[in-house]
């Protein structure tokens, strides 16, 4: 790939902006549609099997367009941008039919279709920051996206909040202020991404790697046979990585589907969902409560960056999740819903380490030329283990935590402390600062 130069901070911003809109959706994806399952009928050990499509997609699709991506080049289009544009569409089209959903089957099907749209755009990002991002830059491109990551979902969520408040009456099965947030998102997801394609220019490749991909024959298996040998010469330190993400990624689906029933129990003391004032009024607190820890993590992501630049990024992360797991232990008791503020503070600055501090750990590890399939394999890191949660969590929930929302809480509690402990196996490049206080990483590892 052709000389890489150093972005100015306006022009990172810039390209990352249509990560916000893709955020936005995977915040309603977080906050909203268990509540509709719950509003549409379904039991509480029902839901891990109703959120399939997230991690089913998500292991499907995002491997596959990366994969296809790093093939990929257009003049006109480019290598990344045509998935962006091509998820963010439908991704819009999918939120704003949501809310019509009139049974839970629509529902779900709908979620299917969203979720293969989100990954469709998603996936490249990661790969454009590696793209077009000199080394020292690197901690700078991930991190804007974490802090992205937090507007995008932070607005998902106040607007729940928002709307909950100030649109009374329903239309059909849901509420008014569910298609209010759906209709936000479907503007948010398209204008974003559309912005981000048009103000950033990609980096044609140079005239060997353009000779590469022309001579390189690409048929339908391209794709499945590019993941394959990439899995076979998977960096160590990936490895290490996946560990990781199996305890953290199930604890994060075990918060996400239980947040709002949580609360619903401990301060409204309901565990009624259907119909029923109180669960409404618990649903749109949880999306207060989550919009504010995303409030934590856009301001914190900058500071994780001069963090970055100062320790081991290993170490900050293990750190966010100690955090994160002493607020989600505490999260079931709280009965004063105003407190349910201060653990989930510590919670936002760890979904901001999620969100950018592992891929500093291996991106130094990972060849240029397949950048998107990488990235794609370690979000098969992340959706193996929500596909394994489920799979296996409505049993555990039904027989082992007697279907209770806040033991579900807990129980994500303990797995984020083992993924603290699975961080410390890891052994990553070191960090050198360089002339121009960037950042570098040297193969080896932690001093």
């Amino acid at each position: 790939m052709s000389f890489k130069p150093r972005l100015s901070f306006s022009q990172i911003i810039n390209m990352n902006v249509g990560f916000f809109g893709i955020q936005y959706s995977f915040g309603l994806q977080q906050s909203a549609v268990n509540p509709i399952y719950d509003m549409l009928g379904a039991s509480p050990d029902q839901i891990p099997l109703l959120n399939l499509a997230g991690p089913m997609t998500g292991l499907l699709i995002q491997p596959i367009i990366g994969a296809m991506s790093d093939k990929t080049w257009s003049p006109r289009f480019g290598r990344r941008k045509p998935y962006f544009l091509i998820g963010a569409l439908l991704c819009s089209i999918c939120l704003f039919l949501y809310p019509f959903s009139s049974a839970l089957w629509m529902a779900v099907g709908l979620l299917w279709v969203l979720d293969a749209a989100n990954n469709t755009a998603m996936e490249p990002y990661r790969a454009f920051i590696a793209d077009k991002l000199p080394s020292e830059q690197h901690a700078s491109g991930f991190l804007t996206q974490s802090f992205f990551t937090g507007l995008g979902i932070t607005l998902a969520n106040i607007s729940l909040y928002f709307f909950r408040e100030h649109i009374p009456g329903s239309f059909g099965s849901l509420p008014y202020w569910v298609y209010a947030s759906f209709f936000l998102g479907s503007v948010c997801s398209i204008a974003t991404v559309g912005w981000s394609v048009f103000k950033t220019p990609e980096i044609p490749p140079t005239e060997a790697e353009l000779a590469a991909l022309k001579a390189e024959k690409i048929n339908v298996f391209t794709p499945f046979k590019e993941i394959a040998s990439a899995i076979g010469d998977m960096p160590k330190v990936m490895w290490q990585l996946a560990l990781v993400y199996l305890f953290q990624w199930y604890a994060l689906f075990c918060y996400w589907q239980n947040a709002s029933k949580s609360i619903a129990k401990s301060v409204w003391n309901t565990t009624v969902y259907q119909n029923n004032p109180a669960y409404e009024d618990a649903v749109a607190w949880s999306g207060l409560v989550n919009g504010w820890y995303n409030i934590v993590t856009f301001l914190s992501a900058f500071i994780l960056l001069w963090l970055a630049k100062k320790i081991s990024p290993k170490m900050i992360h293990v750190i966010c999740l100690i955090m994160a797991a002493i607020g989600l232990l505490v999260f079931p008791h709280i009965t004063d819903k105003n407190l349910l503020f201060v653990p989930m503070a510590g919670f936002g600055i760890a979904w901001a380490s999620m969100m950018g501090i592992p891929y500093l750990l291996v991106v130094h590890k990972i060849p240029k030329e397949r950048y998107g399939v990488y990235m794609g394999i370690i979000n098969m890191m992340i959706v193996i283990p929500m596909l394994l949660q489920t799979m296996t969590f409505g049993y555990i929930l039904k027989n082992f935590l007697g279907n209770d929302p806040g033991k579900a809480i807990s129980f994500a509690g303990v797995l984020l402390l083992l993924a603290a402990v699975a961080t410390l196996l890891v052994k990553s490049a070191h960090k050198n600062k360089n002339s121009d206080g960037g950042m570098t990483m040297n193969g080896g590892h932690e001093n």
